[in-house]
């Protein structure tokens, strides 16, 4: 997989996680673990990105 495809997939899986927080979110009770574990796989994901834009 290329640099772009690989940036251009954790684009979308980002924005996934972020659409599956918004909704937990909203949920009238929502899953605090579930939110966590979401949160950790966002952070995860752009802190690959931001070594991807700027390799050291």
């Amino acid at each position: 997989m290329g640099r772009d495809a690989r940036m251009d997939a954790l684009n979308t899986r980002h924005t996934e996680l972020e659409a599956r927080l918004d909704s937990e979110s909203s949920r009238p009770q929502p899953d605090t673990s579930l939110i966590a574990t979401l949160k950790r796989q966002k952070l995860a994901i752009k802190d690959e990105m931001a070594r991807m834009a700027h390799p050291s």
